[in-house]
């Protein structure tokens, strides 16, 4: 909990993750969402996870895929390949594939 309170993103994320496990979404929400903000990018992830299941807040899939740009900017290698499938959808095939590649090395 030290690490937690000097704001330290690793630790801040596993606090979030221990939430979720016990079925605290509303703890594991306000950790997840301070590990992002201090730029953790499996952090971004789990929110763009909990947006897009509706975990704990309303389904929103512009949350979710702004957290998940987020999460692959930051070098997370699902949410890359999940930004893939999103262009894929809106027709951006060109972009899907140079984040499936990105995402796949």
């Amino acid at each position: 909990m030290k690490r937690v309170e000097l704001n330290d993103p690793v630790a801040t994320l596993q606090m979030g993750i221990r939430h979720n496990k016990a079925g605290d979404y509303d703890g594991a929400f306000r950790f997840l969402n301070k590990a992002a903000s201090l730029g953790d990018a499996g952090a971004h992830f789990s929110l763009a996870l909990f947006y897009h299941e509706g975990k704990g807040v309303e389904k929103d899939g512009k949350k979710e895929l702004y957290h998940l740009e987020q999460a692959a900017i930051g070098g997370h290698p699902k949410a890359r390949y999940n930004v893939g499938c999103e262009d894929k959808k809106n027709s951006r095939m060109d972009r899907a594939m140079k984040h499936w590649i990105i995402a796949a090395t």
